[in-house]
């Protein structure tokens, strides 16, 4: 506020009396969304009760966030989680319980999928994350132009002045200067490049869709950021950009991921769905897990002590029932017996068991490409290419996104055509592929043992219900339609249809999309039983550290391949950036 317009002001206070000027003060006092200390209560969640059809998803949760929480909120699928986000946002009401939020709270959220936006070039797109700020930027303009031809001496004189400190208040915390320097390191931190800016957003694709809604979000900086599988459009090195981004961002988090390492990178608080109720963790990911086993145990511990001591007490009421000089002391452990608070056992979910078929003997040589070249039109992907797949080999293949990743993957399956070179496979080499969208080619007429069955044609030693059953579909649920099957239930069906046929080489593009953490532990165990070679695509990190032993490092232009884990190759990374900086 410019310092005519602070004497103006001083000058307006001073006409009121002592008690309106303290309620002129009070009126100004407020808590910006960065200004929030760790232990505010931002958000309380009140005896939270909700059923979907039959199934109690929530019952009679309790929950505050405070205002620098960072939680991860875990569960398996259908546990309600997605449910628990519309709650808060305000979209859904429970069926009993309430929601309270402060006033000054403010919700940003990103979705799985589903954002499009076109018409704006990407640059002017991302300035729409600042559409406040620009409209109290107009608001001074204007204001500052009605007070040349205003009274000086009128009320709403003053008035305008009041507002006007207000408007530039709410801008500085913005620091509307910074803004463009803001966009700029957001957007190529998400992975786009300058000359991306003038882009009209419709021509991204729906990877580069997610990204730039979640780069608006950035640049909102909400009270509070929701955040539902914000890994599954990013490659490894744009989220790793985003892990370092939020590990120091202003407000609270809340993130669903089945990513681990991502998790444990982001978060210092655990809230797990189970069964209907809502426990707290303080501690990521792997603390949870940790954690979450000790209190298992002494639950067990307490359920053992407890039921020995009912077994006890039951059987000393039997032998003394009898004896008239004990009745009174039998009474009262039969009603101790009545009033004593049964310790229970949580039910067990039900977990994926998972082996791949014993692999058939391999050449030491898998695959080997020499000079390739592939291009789409004018788009070169790969300009003489040489690479070669040794037996043992376990690799994962990164890289941004557009790349050639998933390219590579179909030109080594065999099912991707290309310009020139050579794509030899070894003479013993027996492949099997998991494509990117291998869930989404299920055909929807077929129930889920039939598509497993169609996939066993020509092996009579394949067994199609048993590799279903150990894929959590027994019973009825091998008989649905798999139109009906969630974006989880798709991949594992599609996955099962890989066992029904032993390779001694296997690809695998993305193929933990929509698995939860268990269930991609039991695969990662699964691929570490096997004896073959492996080429990973994907971009979950700690899937990958436990599997692999190279990364292929697939960039435009080039490719080079290191012996290491995806962590070491991020570092390595790190230490490159910074040697070029330097």
């Amino acid at each position: 506020m410019c310092i005519s317009q602070l004497a103006a002001q001083m000058r307006r206070l001073a006409r009121l009396d002592p008690v309106a000027r303290i309620s002129h003060l009070l009126s100004r006092i407020s808590i910006p969304p960065s200004r929030i200390t760790h232990h505010t209560f931002m958000i309380t969640i009140n005896q939270i009760s909700h059923n979907f059809g039959k199934k109690v998803l929530f019952n009679g949760i309790n929950c505050v966030i405070n205002g620098h929480d960072r939680i991860a909120l875990i569960g398996s699928n259908g546990s309600g989680k997605t449910t628990l986000l519309r709650m808060l946002m305000g979209e859904l009401e429970p069926d009993e319980g309430s929601i309270d939020k402060a006033d000054y709270v403010s919700v940003g959220y990103l979705p799985q999928d589903g954002i499009e936006v076109s018409g704006k070039t990407l640059f002017a797109e991302a300035e729409t994350a600042f559409g406040d700020v620009l409209q109290l930027q107009s608001k001074l303009e204007k204001a500052e132009e009605d007070m040349l031809e205003m009274d000086t001496s009128t009320d709403e004189y003053y008035d305008l002045i009041d507002l006007m400190g207000e408007w530039e208040q709410r801008l500085e915390e913005h620091e509307p200067a910074k803004m463009k320097s803001r966009i700029e390191r957001i957007l190529l931190g998400m992975g786009f490049q300058a000359d991306d800016f003038e882009r009209d957003t419709g021509e991204f694709s729906g990877g580069w869709q997610m990204r730039i809604a979640m780069a608006k979000l950035l640049l909102q900086s909400p009270s509070l950021l929701i955040l539902d599988e914000p890994t599954n459009h990013l490659d490894i090195v744009s989220q790793h950009w985003v892990e370092q981004y939020l590990k120091h961002y202003q407000g609270a988090l809340i993130v669903i991921s089945h990513d681990r390492a991502f998790l444990d990178e982001v978060t210092n608080r655990t809230l797990e769905l189970k069964l209907g109720n809502l426990t707290s963790f303080k501690g990521n990911y792997s603390y949870y897990v940790k954690e979450s086993e000790k209190r298992l145990e002494t639950l067990r511990k307490a359920y053992a002590n407890q039921q020995k001591e009912i077994k006890e007490t039951k059987a000393w009421i039997n032998r003394f029932r009898s004896n008239v000089k004990k009745a009174a002391m039998v009474q009262s452990r039969i009603k101790a017996l009545e009033k004593m608070e049964l310790i229970t056992l949580p039910r067990e979910e039900k977990k994926m068991f998972f082996r791949f078929p014993k692999s058939p003997p391999a050449s030491a040589k898998v695959i080997t490409i020499k000079d390739l070249h592939k291009a789409y039109g004018d788009n070169v992907i790969f300009d003489g290419l040489n690479l070669r797949i040794d037996k043992g080999d376990r690799i994962a293949v990164v890289g941004v996104n557009g790349a050639g990743k998933s390219t590579l993957a179909r030109i080594m399956a065999g099912i991707e055509p290309y310009q020139s070179g050579e794509v030899e496979k070894g003479l013993n080499t027996v492949l099997a592929y998991f494509a990117q969208s291998q869930a989404d080619e299920l055909d929807p007429e077929n129930t889920v043992l039939e598509e497993v069955e169609k996939a066993a044609i020509g092996n009579d030693d394949a067994n199609p219900r048993a590799a279903l059953g150990a894929l959590l579909f027994s019973g009825d649920e091998a008989l649905k339609k798999t139109s009906v099957l969630s974006g989880g239930e798709k991949n594992r069906v599609a996955l099962a249809k890989m066992l029904m046929h032993p390779a001694n080489c296997m690809i695998l593009d993305e193929p933990t999309n929509h698995l939860d953490i268990k269930s991609k532990e039991v695969l990662q165990e699964a691929i570490n039983l096997y004896e073959g070679t492996v080429i990973l695509v994907s971009h979950d990190r700690a899937f990958l550290d436990g599997v692999v032993n190279k990364v292929l490092e697939v960039s435009p232009g080039s490719t080079r391949m290191l012996t290491c884990n995806v962590s070491e190759y991020i570092e390595r990374l790190e230490a490159e950036m910074a040697e070029k900086m330097s």
